[in-house]
């Protein structure tokens, strides 16, 4: 008798311990899926266009010089032109490509959009000098045009312009770097498990 009963409380914490088990791990997949939606949530936030503007300056002298018969005679076009231009250097994060792994409770960055920089110029001529054969065309403003974003593009690569929105990307991603830590998730990068804005930064290159 004392058997059977020690048979039957026996079979009791049996069923007790594996419904237990059960609730456990239950509750334990219910909170690695609302951590698993609450990062992705997260990235979703932080994906969006991080802007940083700029605003240059520059004076152009335009010369252009049509000849005839054999050299002799010259006919000149020129003309002074100031040029005042925004610029803005963007990242599009909704463009960012990711992998949540949620087994081993990591995040990996598989690549992050290049910048996106916009020249936005406004063109002045003054001091035109032109003659009926050598005027002013299409071709010699889209030529301008062009001169300018170029000299443009080399003051941007010489400015801190892209620095600092290269520090504003590297900002937004910290974001993803604190929760993630906050889970007792890690954040990889280029094969690497980032730990701080530093990593960030070292590993983000212009």
């Amino acid at each position: 008798m004392i058997r059977k009963i020690g048979i039957g409380t026996g079979i009791i914490v049996s069923i007790f311990l594996l419904f237990k088990f059960c609730e456990f791990k239950k509750n334990d997949a219910e909170d690695l899926n609302y951590n698993t939606n609450l990062i992705q949530q997260q990235i979703v936030n932080v994906g969006k266009l991080v802007v940083t503007e700029g605003h240059f300056s520059e004076v152009i002298t335009y010369k252009n010089q049509e000849k005839y018969l054999l050299d002799m005679l010259s006919f000149e076009k020129k003309a002074l032109v100031i040029v005042n231009a925004d610029v803005t250097v963007a990242y599009d994060l909704h463009q960012m490509k990711y992998d949540i792994d949620e087994e081993n409770k990591v995040i990996t960055i598989i690549s992050i959009p290049k910048e996106e920089i916009k020249i936005s110029p406004d063109i002045q001529f003054y001091d035109v000098e032109q003659s009926k054969l050598n005027p002013f065309t299409a071709d010699d403003y889209n030529k301008i045009n062009k001169s300018v974003k170029a000299n443009l593009a080399k003051k941007i690569e010489k400015s801190s312009l892209k620095r600092n929105a290269q520090n504003r990307l590297i900002s937004e991603l910290s974001k993803i770097l604190i929760l993630s830590n906050s889970f007792g998730w890690k954040l990889q990068y280029k094969g690497e498990v980032i730990k701080s804005e530093k990593d960030f930064n070292q590993k983000i290159k212009l």
